[in-house]
């Protein structure tokens, strides 16, 4: 993959890098999960969603928003923003929180920046009870 410009980056719509921060917070997330045990698929997919929605997601924004830059902050606060339809099932705010923190992971991925991924992931991962 080509990697884009952080400027370039900064350009895509927030719900656009939602859309792609989804699916590389849920590979970070199956990785983790596949990683601790091999497990029926059944099992790994009911332990999955407890860490793939919006709950869990908002609750990891806010506590990631210290360790985020000042860019991650700006492109997190436009998801936030954004706006979008929640699910059913999500809280209006905790949906425009995860938003948020998917448009983060897009964006870090479209960077190339995946040290940084795994940084945030890993700090997401390490207090997962906590987000519970």
């Amino acid at each position: 993959m080509k990697y884009l410009s952080e400027d370039t980056a900064k350009q895509y719509s927030p719900l656009t890098l939602a859309f792609l921060g989804d699916s590389v917070y849920e590979i970070q997330v199956r990785c983790a999960l596949t990683a601790e045990a091999n497990r029926p698929v059944g099992s790994l997919h009911s332990e999955k969603i407890r860490y793939v929605c919006a709950a869990f997601q908002a609750r990891a924004a806010d506590f990631l928003q210290d360790a985020m830059n000042d860019a991650e902050l700006a492109v997190y606060r436009r998801g936030r923003n954004a706006g979008g339809t929640p699910s059913k099932n999500a809280d209006p705010a905790d949906y425009r929180k995860a938003t948020g923190f998917e448009a983060v992971f897009g964006y870090l991925y479209l960077t190339g920046n995946t040290e940084r991924i795994e940084m945030l992931f890993g700090t997401v991962w390490e207090n997962k009870e906590c987000f519970l």
